[in-house]
């Protein structure tokens, strides 16, 4: 991303096998950041490492899902073991949810792997990247992939809910680590084709003020730029919405003209 440089920071991204976390991944590893990965599926993961050392960039990957209650102490033992302690932290993880998995069907094995994953994953990761930023005079920075659903119904409980959670961890985390310079913050993603979101597009477009859908590149670039001190240096605590305005989204049309 033009105007942002990450040379001499060391990145751990969740989720980047697929979808945002993937195009995060590779977006901070362009900007020159050594960066390791985590997410599922040996083929994926081989993908998007090629992809990253092709254009230059530097990236190593640690295989191991969060959805159980402590493969988190796994896989970030293992993180930390490439490069160093991290100076950045964007955790994308989430499992693959389906309109099935409604209120009265969601059972408690995909309620525990949603909420282990999104929730309590990346809590205990944040707070112990956290603490390794404080014993080493780090000024990190960190970034939560929530949802506009933090705040509004899905239909999904699980996921809702979990994301509700995650929303509150990032301004626990911003108001405990701020005096420590570390900075904390959220991006929600609006419509992102793909994962859960399966509506008809062309239908779901004229609800957004943008009059499209958005990119996994999209959140990607808001990601970095919260992540910027050259671009962020006195944002904490903030769920910034990336949704092409879809939150102002009411059943009152826009108006025709603004002449």
């Amino acid at each position: 991303m033009k105007g942002i440089d990450f040379s001499g920071d060391i990145a751990f991204v969740t989720g980047a096998t697929s979808g945002i976390g993937r195009a995060v991944g590779k977006a901070i590893a362009a900007a020159g950041a050594r960066t390791v990965l985590n997410g599922m599926g040996e083929e994926e993961a081989d993908a998007v490492i090629k992809d990253i050392r092709d254009a230059g960039g530097t990236a190593e990957f640690v295989h191991g899902s969060l959805a159980d209650l402590d493969t988190w102490k796994s896989v970030l033992a293992e993180a930390k073991s490439v490069y160093g302690p991290f100076s950045l932290f964007v955790h994308c993880a989430s499992p693959r949810r389906l309109e099935t998995q409604n209120v009265l069907t969601v059972t408690e094995e995909e309620w525990d792997a949603m909420v282990n994953t999104n929730l309590r994953s990346g809590f205990f990761l944040g707070r112990e990247i956290a603490k390794d930023m404080r014993a080493n005079g780090i000024k990190g920075r960190m970034v939560y992939m929530t949802s506009l659903h933090s705040y509004s119904p899905r239909n999904l409980p699980h996921y809702s809910a979990s994301k509700a959670g995650q929303a509150m961890v990032v301004r626990e985390l911003a108001r405990a680590l701020g005096p420590d310079g570390i900075r904390v913050n959220g991006v929600a993603p609006g419509a992102i084709p793909g994962g859960g979101f399966n509506a008809k597009v062309s239908a779901f477009e004229e609800k957004i003020p943008m009059v499209r859908t958005g990119t996994p590149e999209d959140l990607a670039a808001s990601t970095l730029t919260l992540l910027s001190d050259d671009h962020s240096p006195y944002v904490t605590g903030v769920i910034l919405p990336v949704d092409g305005g879809l939150a102002q989204y009411n059943w009152i049309d826009r108006p025709v003209s603004l002449e």
